[in-house]
């Protein structure tokens, strides 16, 4: 047994040699051009096999690979911070980790760091949000955990509706992407859990897909739900002023499908709900995305919307 130990062990060493060989008889920068066609994912994976491919990922032109054309110039924006880094590969988790504020302080851009794809969010001040002016139903307020200087606070409104637009020549071709409300609630928080909110997504001028979600915070499944009364019922009782959002409850629960899409936790300490997802294949136009509950006509509010945030779908691997 042992002799036949002593055997297996020399053909694993002689393959190991023939191993060495083999790569070192390859020029780095080859195989790092190789690398360079693959994906962020892959070449660290790859960058396991052995030294010889942990070396040639490190290389400038491989990360660079990866990076945007237009990288430069977006980084620009952020004081030519980014810059600084010594590597291309810092640069790179520099881009997946820390999102840079672009188009004065209305969107800001970041990597996704299994692939390399650009995402975007656009800022609440870049929004178009019904009302959004008018200090009775919004206001503009300055939060340190959000990544703009002003988010919307939603103080009360019966008619919610806001939409985002990019333009799919800043997106990354050929690639699905998904769109997010980002947000939070409040102690004040109302009216969301009454009525289904419909959100869509796609390209300004074509049919857009539509589905409807649920914002309140505590999610959908089997939880019961109350329709409202709306406005108009309320009538005379109601003429002059706001209604108490206590008021606007029928006694007659509702059941939530366990298929309906409620708010999900970030690790930023916000929540998101997914708007929809589109296939940019490349100068399609302007992506269209929005969010609104103008059917129940309930007096809703205490929501904080941070902006909407566009991302590639995960891939299954």
């Amino acid at each position: 047994m042992q002799k036949n130990m002593r055997s297996r062990r020399s053909k694993m060493d002689e393959e190991s040699g023939y191993a060495a060989d083999f790569f070192g008889a390859i020029p780095e920068g080859f195989v790092a051009k190789a690398l360079s066609l693959t994906s962020p994912r892959d070449a660290c994976r790859l960058s396991l096999v052995c030294s010889f491919f942990r070396s040639a990922a490190e290389w400038d032109d491989v990360w660079e690979s990866f990076l945007p054309p237009e990288y430069r110039r977006i980084t620009e924006e952020d004081g030519g911070r980014s810059l600084s880094f010594r590597s291309k590969k810092q640069l790179y988790l520099r881009l997946c980790d820390h999102p840079i504020i672009i188009d004065g302080g209305n969107k800001s851009f970041n990597l996704d760091k299994h692939t390399g794809k650009k995402c975007y969010m656009l800022a609440a001040r870049d929004l178009s949000i019904v009302w959004g002016d008018t200090p009775r139903y919004w206001r503009w307020v300055s939060l340190p955990e959000s990544r703009f200087k002003e988010v919307a606070e939603l103080i009360s409104v019966c008619w919610l509706e806001v939409h985002g637009r990019i333009c799919t020549s800043m997106l990354s071709p050929n690639t699905v992407y998904v769109a997010f409300m980002v947000f939070k609630t409040t102690s004040e928080t109302h009216g969301f859990d009454n009525q289904p909110t419909e959100v869509s997504m796609g390209i300004n001028g074509l049919e857009s897909q539509t589905h409807t979600v649920f914002l309140d915070p505590e999610g959908g499944g089997a939880r019961r739900r109350y329709p409202v009364v709306t406005r108009r019922g309320l009538g005379m009782l109601l003429r002059g002023r706001e209604p108490n959002p206590n008021l606007t409850r029928s006694p007659n629960p509702v059941t939530v499908s366990s298929n309906d899409k409620v708010p999900k936790q970030r690790e930023d300490g916000w929540v998101e709900i997914e708007l929809g997802e589109y296939l940019v294949k490349g100068g399609e136009g302007e992506l269209v995305m929005s969010m609104k509950e103008v059917k129940g006509r309930n007096w809703k509010g205490g929501l904080v919307i941070q902006g909407i945030e566009v991302r590639p779908k995960p891939s299954i691997s």
